[in-house]
């Protein structure tokens, strides 16, 4: 076997740490969509030298999170609502074939790995806190995709999950009572539990169309 020098498993490489943080501050909205990056900016807040942050952003290129235009620079993608569409077209696709593993001998797996999230849900939803409650949304979601134990699914759904959160932007969420959309959660949990097949991947679609439809109506106001 050839000597390579790989890096230790146990550490994150400095691109990879930078590229985590840029991530979550656009899918907070921190860093606003059609925002340009600038690599010195970047470098200096983070007291790197330029080169971990040129690959972190394009590892977010690579995402599909950031776009480079020519001769301008690289920029945080803006989703319009033909994007939101698509986005959720696509998590229907693939966390209806997670759910399709799921139901195939994993659901009390994926009922016991959706517990976390659902009550973190309840207790953000009860005193208010609609970021809680959309990051208990993004964390339920997760844990339901990983559930079906696919590799591949969950690193598509982590990018997917990312775009949703960037849908919302600064609404944060599109229930006007956060109690609502943490029992939507739990029903969808039980569906998936107990519901026969047909009736649990019924319920995941229409989750996912009433969020087409209230997502919709804000970018379209």
């Amino acid at each position: 076997m050839p000597v390579v020098d790989f890096e230790p498993v146990n550490r994150q490489s400095t691109a990879e740490m930078i590229a985590d943080r840029l991530r979550t501050a656009i899918m907070r909205g921190t860093v606003a969509p059609g925002s340009q990056l600038g690599e010195a900016d970047l470098a200096a807040q983070f007291a790197v030298s330029r080169g971990p942050v040129r690959e972190a952003m394009q590892r977010l290129v690579s995402e599909g999170l950031l776009h480079s235009i020519p001769h301008r620079g690289i920029f945080v993608i803006e989703l319009t609502l033909e994007d939101v569409v698509d986005v959720y077209r696509a998590r229907t696709a693939l966390e209806g074939g997670a759910l399709q593993l799921i139901l195939d001998g994993r659901r009390a797996i994926a009922y016991k790995a959706l517990e976390p999230s659902i009550e973190e849900m309840v207790a953000c939803a009860e005193r208010g806190d609609a970021v809680g409650v959309s990051d208990a949304d993004q964390a339920f979601h997760e844990a339901l995709v990983e559930s079906a134990a696919s590799s591949r699914l969950m690193r598509a759904a982590r990018t997917l999950l990312i775009e949703t959160r960037m849908c919302l932007g600064a609404l944060q969420t599109t229930y006007p009572d956060l109690r609502a959309q943490a029992r939507e959660h739990v029903d969808l949990r039980d569906a998936i539990a107990t519901d026969d097949p047909t009736d649990a991947y019924a319920r995941l679609v229409e989750h996912m169309d009433d969020a087409v439809r209230r997502l919709g109506q804000h970018i379209g106001t």
